[in-house]
């Protein structure tokens, strides 16, 4: 179970500015419901470019609800330029904490006043940049690399629990990895290829025979036949115009042995046994 500050507990039994304000001079929607989270701001201004007002209505959790809460207290009566200075951090500094698990509430809050904000100023909204990491959530590389600057994190978990990338089907941890060790200066060493068994490697050279070698070798009268494979060494007997034929070593290297290293394994090795 988490444990949540009192200031928490306080913004969430007892939030304040809940609703919409009527004619708002800025509008900030972030989120999704299907996402589990979802956050609409409007924010009004007095003639002298200072928040008067904010208010808030989101659907999500206890911390969802106090970073909302919290947000809309620290921006009354701050300028558009000193509130564009609030971070996630502050806001969650201000609940005096959040569960790490719960820390993408706060960054929610931030996106939702980024966009208000813009919003007011009438900025065009920024495009999605990037490419999308996540697909259950979303979330772009650029995303991800912010989070993981603004806030120093070194693992996929943290990085889930700020923005909530890698916390659906998985298969995006690899890349979160990638951009942790690019922000760390590390080096991401490549994936060792996984070595071939026998059978597959026998499946591959048969259908690369099939597909890759056969057709042109018989559009010229030729043709031709595996007969063993010994490790690397691929065996096979050439027919037809190929059988005999004064350029058949020069077929085996250049056609039939490169078609096989490019499809199967760099380390074949092709040798014709005569009849």
């Amino acid at each position: 179970m988490w444990e949540y500050t009192n200031k928490v507990k306080e913004h969430f039994l007892n939030p304040r500015n809940v609703g919409e304000i009527e004619n708002p001079d800025g509008v900030g929607e972030v989120g999704s419901i299907a996402c589990g989270d979802a956050l609409k701001l409007t924010i009004k201004l007095d003639e002298t470019g200072h928040i008067t007002d904010a208010k808030f209505k989101t659907f999500g959790c206890a911390s969802a609800i106090a970073s909302s809460s919290a947000l809309t207290e620290m921006i009354k009566g701050l300028t558009i330029d000193e509130a564009r200075k609030i971070t996630n951090e502050h806001i969650a500094e201000y609940l005096g904490g959040l569960p790490k698990e719960k820390m993408h509430c706060s960054v929610m809050g931030r996106d939702a006043l980024e966009k208000a904000i813009t919003c007011y100023l009438g900025e065009p909204e920024k495009k999605i940049e990037g490419e999308i990491v996540c697909e259950c959530f979303g979330v772009t590389d650029v995303e991800i690399k912010r989070v993981i600057a603004e806030n120093k994190l070194t693992t996929i978990e943290g990085v889930t629990d700020y923005v909530k990338a890698g916390g659906g089907c998985e298969n995006c941890h690899d890349k979160i990895q990638e951009l942790i060790d690019m922000s760390l200066g590390k080096k991401t060493e490549p994936k060792p290829i996984p070595k071939l068994t026998n059978l597959q490697k026998i499946k591959l050279i048969e259908e690369t025979l099939e597909r890759e070698i056969k057709p042109v070798l018989q559009r010229d009268g030729g043709n031709i036949e595996l007969l063993d494979v010994d490790g690397d060494r691929v065996l096979v007997r050439l027919g037809g115009t190929c059988a005999g034929c004064s350029k058949s070593l020069m077929t085996l290297k250049h056609h039939v042995e490169s078609k096989l290293r490019e499809f199967v394994t760099d380390d074949l090795v092709v040798e014709e046994v005569a009849l």
